[in-house]
């Protein structure tokens, strides 16, 4: 089983927060497989679950580090760390 983890930047003026983090956990939720986001020094919360990342507090220009166990685990990175980076 692939294990990936990936440190993002959030860009969006919002953190991630409202419809950043709707769009992130859209994502998160499509795959199949376990998601988390953590801050970097932090216990890491699931990625589908818009509450626990909505409770994170991430604000923009703050780090994430998401990780993904499963089939496609980086292509889903991938995709999650454009969602944090797009401003």
């Amino acid at each position: 089983m692939s294990r990936a983890e990936r440190r993002v930047t959030v860009a969006s003026p919002v953190g991630l927060h409202a419809r950043p983090a709707a769009r992130f956990v859209t994502a998160a939720s499509e795959f199949d497989g376990e998601v988390r986001i953590a801050r970097p020094s932090g216990a890491s919360v699931p990625a589908t679950s818009m509450l626990a990342v909505l409770a994170l507090g991430v604000r923009c220009g703050e780090e994430i580090v998401i990780t993904a166990e499963g089939e496609g685990a980086e292509e889903l990175l991938d995709r999650l760390a454009e969602i944090a980076a797009t401003p």
